[in-house]
């Protein structure tokens, strides 16, 4: 922190190490970047550490319009600063995970589903400023791109609304909050999508198309319910490995094996009660509605990197009550949501460290190439 002279008086400039997005195809830049005074919704969070989550880079690949240069990053964790004059949910001192933001007001928000709120893109994601169009940060006296899902947490600091704060359990070491961060979107997604939206019942069969972070999340959640068949399907044998550890009661490699032929064997042709898409490519999409049994259902997950990407769905294949629903963040309540997350990740029923490789700040470039290659399944930037 630093202090600017004025002529009216002394203000406060919060100062913070940033990784910016310079432009859509670039790569991330570590500088230096300042932070507008909190308003009265708002809480100032030191981050210990973020998750990098795959709609970060759909943003660097363009498919999400994010104000650039900006700030991105929305699975923080880290420690309350200084909190707005209205702001109830937390003090300076409680440990957070962070999470998207909502208004709180609209109807979705009032039935207990805020990733379905209706300023949801305004609020997470092609904003870039708050509501009004004032500046959350700047670099150099120029604006840039912040709030990101309410927080931009790549960034030693952040300025987060208020919706996107969870307060955590006391007792936490910092160490294991940075271990915590990917709780707030992709866990809570990959989990919430079953759990909270499909509901399966007893008995029923389920793949999950794609197993990264969000889907071994979902395998995750399937493998907890008294489920016929629990199956994973992606292209890496050491992620089919690893949703076996997860609880995957089959696996099949796309790249080796004919996906809809395995389907038909393992549900003795009748097709999938429920699917999972979490890979982004609607080729995939469209194959994974095929393989629903009449009256199946399939949860859509992954955002394409591409603007406008469409899946190709012939209309006779849904009209025998299939049914194609999108979920975001898992349609959680993250105040309720994230701490039961992290209840079973600190028992050891979840094991999320199983999925997570710690990079710094400078290294975010690394991070998000390894993501790509699938070389690491999960990075955690620790700052």
């Amino acid at each position: 922190m630093t202090i600017s002279e004025t002529d009216a008086a002394p203000t406060r400039v919060r100062t913070a190490r940033a990784a910016v997005l310079e432009a859509v195809g670039g790569s991330f830049t570590v500088a230096d970047i300042e932070l507008a005074e909190p308003r009265a919704d708002e809480v100032v969070v030191r981050i210990v550490a973020a998750g990098v989550c795959h709609t970060d880079l759909v943003v660097q690949g363009g498919g999400i319009p994010f104000m650039l240069p900006g700030v991105l990053g929305h699975e923080g964790a880290g420690v309350v600063e200084a909190v707005g004059a209205a702001v109830t949910r937390v003090r300076p001192g409680d440990k957070v995970l962070l999470s998207f933001d909502s208004c709180g007001q609209c109807s979705n928000c009032r039935d207990g589903h805020p990733a379905l709120c209706v300023e949801f893109a305004p609020r997470n994601l092609v904003g870039g400023t708050r509501l009004d169009g004032s500046t959350l940060l700047s670099r150099d006296g120029e604006a840039v791109g912040g709030g990101f899902f309410g927080q931009s947490s790549f960034s030693s600091t952040a300025l987060v609304r208020e919706r996107s704060v969870v307060k955590v359990a006391d007792d936490l070491s910092e160490d294991e909050l940075a271990s915590l961060a990917p709780l707030g979107c992709g866990i809570q997604t990959g989990s919430g999508a079953v759990w909270n939206v499909l509901t399966p019942e007893p008995g029923a069969t389920i793949a999950v198309f794609g197993v990264g972070a969000v889907g071994l999340s979902a395998i995750f959640a399937a493998a907890q319910s008294p489920l016929r068949q629990v199956i994973a399907i992606d292209l890496v044998d050491s992620r089919l490995e690893l949703a076996r550890e997860f609880g995957a009661t089959a696996t099949i490699n796309a790249k080796t094996e004919d996906v809809t032929e395995r389907l038909r064997e393992l549900t003795g042709g009748a097709g999938l009660d429920y699917a999972v898409e979490t890979t982004a490519n609607t080729q995939v999409l469209s194959s994974a509605v095929l393989a629903l049994r009449s009256g199946g259902t399939i949860g859509v997950i992954g955002a394409p990197s591409e603007p406008g990407a469409a899946a190709p769905i012939v209309v006779l294949d849904i009209l025998f009550g299939k049914t194609i629903v999108g979920i975001c963040e898992g349609d959680a309540e993250t105040v309720a949501y994230v701490p039961t997350l992290v209840d079973l990740v600190r028992s050891g029923r979840f094991p999320l460290s199983k999925l997570t490789k710690f990079y710094g700040l400078d290294e975010l470039n690394q991070a998000a190439a390894d993501m790509h290659s699938g070389a690491t399944i999960k990075p955690i930037i620790r700052f």
